[in-house]
């Protein structure tokens, strides 16, 4: 595991925690990086000081909450609970899923709710469009 140090494009300043570099990377380019202040995914790594260990490294303090309090377990639960109904009454079209949510749209395919994989610059251009998407929620075990 890596922590970061991130920062938006508003200059807001926050910490996160992941599996290593080229995961960080890939949930990134994926829009999945946002700030939890304003909601901006123009998120980059900030300046950091380096960890220095010294002769002798301290114990580990165990942390003042736990990593998956109550609360934390539920809204896992919450998301896991949706992304099974989200699967369960949507088709998933797969990559092809711009191209089939334009035609829907455009009323050249039947209405029906869908799911699939599209790139960041693809949803931007269907908002844009006016074609209604949203994310689907996802678990960090799901990024990999």
């Amino acid at each position: 595991m890596i922590k970061y140090a991130l920062g938006c494009a508003e200059g807001h300043e926050f910490e996160s925690w992941f599996p290593d570099s080229a995961a960080y990377e890939k949930q990134r380019k994926r829009g999945l990086v946002a700030c939890p202040e304003c909601g901006s995914t123009a998120v980059d790594k900030a300046i950091m000081a380096p960890a220095v260990v010294g002769e002798r490294p301290a114990p580990p303090t165990p942390p003042e909450t736990p990593l998956l309090d109550a609360k934390r377990r539920q809204a896992r639960r919450m998301m896991a609970e949706l992304r099974r109904e989200i699967e369960a009454n949507t088709d998933d079209v797969g990559a092809k899923f711009p191209e089939i949510a334009r035609a829907i749209h455009a009323g050249d395919e039947p209405e029906r709710a869908i799911r699939g994989r599209a790139t960041l610059e693809e949803a931007r251009a269907l908002i844009e469009e006016g074609v209604g998407v949203l994310p689907m929620p996802a678990l960090a075990e799901e990024m990999n």
